[in-house]
């Protein structure tokens, strides 16, 4: 509770110069009075020294004080004529006040005089609480906080939020969880065409995903005569694989058997086909 002084009695005003002890001044005061025939009656007794008080007194607290007796309970200065603050019952100046009451700030561990910021149960002036990483103090879209430390939405998505395996940008919405990892739903498609999988089916080579087709033809399991992939049955021929229907003569279509024949240009031919277009 911060409070005002209230000062009455003779001499309340702008401070003198250094004042004899009290001791003194009321046996002088005293004296004085009495020989001019004036009994001196005291306005009360000091709350400090018990002792009355005959010429300027302040009030304060719901007592009555000798100027130079109301002090701060930490540091002893006088309070006459400044702000003061009670706490259990004891004066306290402004700053020691503040020093062994007032919350601290998380950040600068300083004392908050005015207003108080309350997060991540803590205390912050509002100025000192801002994101970890960028510096900026939090807006409309709040904070997040990660092992005690606040950051602003931006920095905590891009330092912690889950990598994309397809383009590794941050997932904040829908995702996929695929091959081990993480996908935004528009980048788990092939490796190869960047088609999606509209099936929900795909093929996996060395951590990629990959249609039939193209997952075939990495593995070398394409049909050479038709070009789609070899799942079944299947001819190795000059290198090539085949299915057995595509296994067939160049020139007159027939269907060829594995050790009868010829190959040319890249082509295979029946052994009588080859024999009369190129012997």
């Amino acid at each position: 509770m911060q409070s005002k002084l209230a000062a009455t009695g003779q001499g309340a005003g702008a401070p003198g110069g250094p004042e004899p002890s009290l001791d003194h001044m009321l046996g002088g005061l005293t004296r004085d009075l009495q020989e001019l025939g004036i009994t001196a009656t005291p306005t009360g007794l000091c709350a400090s020294c018990c002792k009355p008080i005959a010429g300027k007194v302040l009030t304060a607290l719901g007592k009555a004080w000798h100027p130079e007796h109301f002090t701060c309970a930490r540091c002893g200065q006088e309070l006459g004529g400044q702000p003061f603050f009670e706490r259990g019952g004891q004066a306290y100046c402004e700053e020691d006040y503040h020093q062994a009451f007032s919350p601290r700030c998380a950040y600068c561990a300083g004392p908050i005089r005015e207003k108080v910021l309350t997060a991540m149960d803590q205390t912050w002036h509002p100025e000192h609480f801002f994101c970890t990483h960028c510096g900026k103090v939090f807006g409309d879209d709040g904070f997040h906080e990660r092992k005690g430390k606040p950051y602003c939405r931006q920095d905590f998505i891009a330092l912690f939020a889950p990598k994309c395996q397809g383009c590794e940008r941050p997932l904040t919405d829908n995702y996929l969880s695929a091959l081990q990892g993480v996908w935004h739903p528009e980048c788990f498609v092939c490796a190869d065409c960047l088609t999606g999988f509209a099936s929900g089916s795909f093929f996996e080579l060395e951590g990629r995903p990959y249609c039939e087709t193209h997952f075939h033809q990495r593995q070398g399991t394409v049909c050479h005569g038709c070009g789609r992939p070899v799942t079944g049955r299947c001819v190795t021929a000059a290198g090539r694989k085949y299915h057995p229907e595509h296994f067939i003569c160049a020139y007159c279509l027939g269907q060829l058997h594995k050790g009868s024949f010829r190959e040319h240009a890249d082509k295979m031919y029946c052994q009588p086909c080859h024999d009369k277009l190129f012997l």
